[in-house]
């Protein structure tokens, strides 16, 4: 496949890109930047946010790691569905009565500025490692397939990359990528089916006769009972609703999206409406999964894992499924980049420097000061990046989930101490237990085979983090007869 035309092909996109963004950035102020404006459709936002929860480490590893642990991760798509529905029905109804403009101002009203400053740093602490390790993965395939024939190094791939994020977002923020995740997330799931149709037809097999074969090799397996082990359901079901309950709905960039509906009611159908199309597409990328192993083992090529998608679509199949694989793949890309940055600078402004609660800053000064962050946040994007260039070897959707389990923890335990109970927390200690939890929990996991035994410790360890907080809450807390939010 010629890198000329496939570099043609990401140039087009971004302008495509660039035109959306212009037609929908115009007049914006920081008001559509962090929230568009409280006006946004909860069907686009609900189909849009398909791409931003799926991302580019869903479309390569997710496939990969089917001949390894087999159709396990449904376990785990089960666990969202039900992690939505508490979004839906318990988180949103408190963010849209609070009218937050950040969900972490909920934890400044329920507990004190030292709390809502905690939750919100770890925030910006974890979508900036598992934003920056999604980048990395799709970056290096771009790397790999096509900037490596021109001689161009990977650090200057990942800054035109983020240039062109960059550009596109400026303006518009939230208001943009509505829209932008919309055309994405279209474009993502069109590769997803016109590669499943490709191999089927290409092997000239029926779907049943597909899933029979994976069958006879052991890749068709959903539910696994020894309770010993990282896979078993009940872990990996609880596992994948309390991920859902953090990495969404106490997270800034996925509740950003859904605030910026007008109504609770449509965001509330926003959100069940995406749990159901994300189950049916996860199970697709499953399927596709098990059938590249076919494909692959019919050609002879022996790869496996996240770079099992790329080698095959890019070097075994015709250049317009390259085509199709390439558009899919950045389509992957830009939704959780694009929405990590803009969230991590809502975040940061508003919760962090407090720029809506400054009254001698005027909208210009605000709109200056947001912009400066933006920059500086697509800055250590590009380190981040680099970084996970020099150090990853592993799965990437492994190292997400863990990142996740460390840091999301403090943020369950928070909001749930906030939700389930009335106790008055000393404000000043929330910092240091919010530290304290996730270390008892790597020592655990360090450890975990000299102290559990047999036991392996899975996706339950951001369940266990978050006991860990709550605990530790409860501890520095006394009762208290009021009624808190």
């Amino acid at each position: 496949m010629s890198p000329v035309l496939l570099f043609s092909i990401v140039v087009v996109y971004f302008i495509i890109l660039l035109v959306v963004a212009w037609y929908t950035g115009r007049n914006s102020s920081n008001e559509s930047f962090f929230i568009g404006n409280r006006n946004s459709n909860w069907m686009l936002v609900a189909f849009g946010m398909i791409g931003t929860s799926l991302s580019g480490v869903t479309f390569v590893s997710v496939p990969g790691d089917v001949a390894k642990n087999s159709f396990s991760y449904f376990q785990v798509t089960i666990g969202y569905l039900l992690g939505y529905l508490v979004i839906a029905f318990v988180l949103l109804p408190l963010y849209y009565r609070l009218k937050l403009t950040s969900i972490y101002n909920y934890l400044q009203t329920r507990f004190g500025v030292a709390s809502y400053k905690t939750g919100a740093s770890f925030f910006i602490l974890s979508r900036t490692l598992g934003a920056t390790a999604r980048l990395y993965l799709v970056v290096n395939i771009l790397q790999e397939a096509i900037m490596n024939q021109f001689g161009i190094p990977f650090w200057v791939t990942t800054l035109v990359i983020l240039v062109m994020i960059l550009l596109y977002t400026f303006e518009g923020g939230v208001k943009t990528i509505v829209y932008t995740d919309t055309l994405q997330t279209t474009c993502m799931l069109l590769g997803l089916v016109l590669c499943t149709i490709y191999i089927l037809h290409t092997m000239d097999i029926s779907m049943g006769e597909s899933l029979n074969r994976m069958s006879q090799q052991g890749m068709t397996r959903i539910f696994f009972g020894d309770p010993n082990s990282k896979l078993f359901f009940l872990k990996q079901i609880l596992g994948g609703a309390f991920i859902t309950i953090t990495m969404t709905g106490m997270d800034q960039e996925m509740m950003q999206k859904n605030i910026s509906v007008k109504r609770l009611q449509d965001a509330q159908k926003n959100v069940v409406t995406l749990s159901l199309i994300l189950m049916v597409v996860l199970m697709l990328f499953l399927f596709l999964g098990g059938l590249l192993y076919l494909y692959a083992e019919q050609l002879h090529v022996d790869v496996k894992g996240d770079k099992l998608f790329p080698a095959l679509a890019l070097n075994h199949m015709p250049a317009y499924m390259s085509i199709i694989f390439i558009v899919a793949l950045i389509s992957a890309l830009f939704p959780s980049a694009d929405g990590a940055i803009t969230a991590l600078t809502s975040s940061y402004c508003i919760d962090i420097l407090g720029i809506n609660r400054n009254a001698g800053l005027d909208e210009k000064q605000r709109k200056s000061t947001r912009q400066r962050v933006h920059l500086v946040f697509t800055f250590i994007f590009l380190l981040f990046v680099l970084v996970f260039k020099w150090i990853s070897s592993a799965s990437m959707i492994g190292v997400i989930l863990t990142v996740a389990s460390y840091t999301y923890g403090p943020l369950l335990g928070l909001f749930s101490f906030g939700i389930l109970t009335k106790r008055r927390v000393s404000d000043k200690a929330v910092p240091v237990i919010a530290v304290v939890a996730p270390l008892v929990c790597l020592l655990l996991d360090t450890y975990q085979s000299k102290i559990l035994g047999e036991f392996k410790i899975g996706l339950e360890l951001l369940l266990i983090n978050g006991i860990l907080m709550f605990a530790g809450l409860w501890i520095f807390s006394k009762p208290s007869e009021k009624t808190l939010l």
